[in-house]
């Protein structure tokens, strides 16, 4: 009978047998064995299969430690504010903690939009300010006598907020368009238009008759968009809350429900991908970067209504708190993963220990080192997570 596995002819005085399995996986081979092979006779092989180890119990928990060690630590400063102070647990405290939330919400849901493209946006918190300024600048009191502009008419509330939306999203669509179109890294671009908005920020702050002061005596119509509610009955809902669950509200549609939304995650996942499947990347980023400029616009002058006043430092590391609440709520610098649930949950968890740290009297300056070290753990996070599902 013919053998189908040995159709070449072969040279004469040349090896043309095989490898041994064994000798391939570089163990010593058997000279049994190989007698019984030159024979034809059928033998079982006598070396070890490669078996992969799995995880033990004792790898899996730490692995799990590694994963939410960041959670932990936030929810050890809970329980220690707890300790330090039980009357932090109060229904007004945990009140004005929404309130708070809500102008952080409505930036953190601008900036995680460009975080699930791959890319970052660290004038943030100077858009912030110069929306601030604008809107409060436009909307002092009219019998004020240190107006900016003494002789401008009343203007309608809704006029200056759309107004500063507008100046914030044509900032963004210029990052966009320095990252997408000149390929210019996120973080640099970002970091430019930060150092040159501040700047344009600056200058017209102190162009106003009092100089660098603080913009105050706002409109009562303006702050009343901050500190007024909506008085459902039993319960008054701040309007400050209702304006950030209309952006939950719209975000988790343009996210979940459009096309829109489809491809923004497409492209942080894999811009190549995306490129090849016929996705317009360069409009995709440029877009996600307007709609985060019209959400710091909105965010911005809401933050000056809320503070009543507004200064060229309004806003300063926003950025920071809202990049680190996103990654805390499960957004990721790799691009391509995230959900607007998360978003509000990030910025509720860090708006709480913020608050709470104030609550119990810790300086400034050790908030600061605590805020920092949990930005640096959860950017470290991410980054073990990224390398994990690579």
């Amino acid at each position: 009978m013919k053998d189908n596995h040995s159709k070449n002819t072969q040279e004469p005085g040349l090896d043309h047998s095989p490898k041994d399995k064994g000798e391939l996986l570089g163990h010593a081979p058997d000279p049994t064995e190989k007698a019984a092979v030159a024979k034809g006779e059928i033998v079982e092989s006598t070396v070890a299969p490669v078996v992969e180890d799995t995880p033990t119990k004792k790898n899996r928990l730490k692995e799990l430690l590694m994963d939410n060690i960041i959670y932990m630590v936030l929810l050890v400063l809970f329980i220690a504010i707890i300790a330090a102070d039980p009357s932090f647990l109060s229904v007004q405290n945990f009140s004005n903690i929404l309130q708070q939330s809500s102008t952080r919400i409505i930036m953190a849901l601008g900036i995680g939009t460009i975080l699930v493209t791959k890319g970052t946006d660290l004038s943030l918190g100077r858009q912030i300010g110069l929306a601030a300024v604008v809107s409060a600048s436009l909307l002092q009191d009219p019998s004020y006598a240190n107006r900016m502009y003494p002789n401008l008419p009343v203007l309608p509330v809704i006029v200056p907020i759309l107004l500063v939306m507008i100046i914030t999203m044509v900032i963004s669509s210029l990052n966009g368009f320095v990252v997408a179109k000149l390929k210019v890294d996120p973080f640099i671009a970002t970091l430019g238009a930060m150092i040159i908005v501040y700047g344009i920020n600056s200058i017209y702050f102190e162009s106003q008759p009092m100089g660098a002061t603080p913009i105050g005596s706002l409109d009562t119509r303006f702050t009343n968009l901050a500190t007024g509610s909506l008085n459902l009955g039993i319960i008054r809902v701040p309007y400050l809350i209702l304006f950030a669950l209309a952006c939950i509200l719209v975000m988790w549609v343009l996210w979940n429900k459009t096309t829109f939304g489809k491809n923004i995650f497409a492209v942080g996942g894999n811009i190549e991908a995306a490129k090849v499947s016929g996705i317009n990347t360069t409009f995709i980023i440029i877009a996600a970067f307007a709609v985060a400029g019209l959400l710091y616009g909105l965010g911005g002058a809401l933050e000056a209504a809320r503070v009543s006043s507004a200064t060229s430092n309004t806003g300063n590391m926003y950025e920071l708190d809202a990049i680190a609440a996103c990654i805390v709520g499960g957004l990721s610098f790799d691009g391509g993963i995230g959900s607007i649930s998360g978003i509000i949950i990030g910025v509720l968890i860090f708006q709480v220990i913020a608050y709470g740290l104030n609550f119990i009297s810790i300086t400034p300056y050790v908030q600061n080192i605590i805020k920092g070290l949990i930005i640096i753990g959860a950017v470290a996070l991410d980054s073990r997570k990224n390398a994990v599902r690579k």
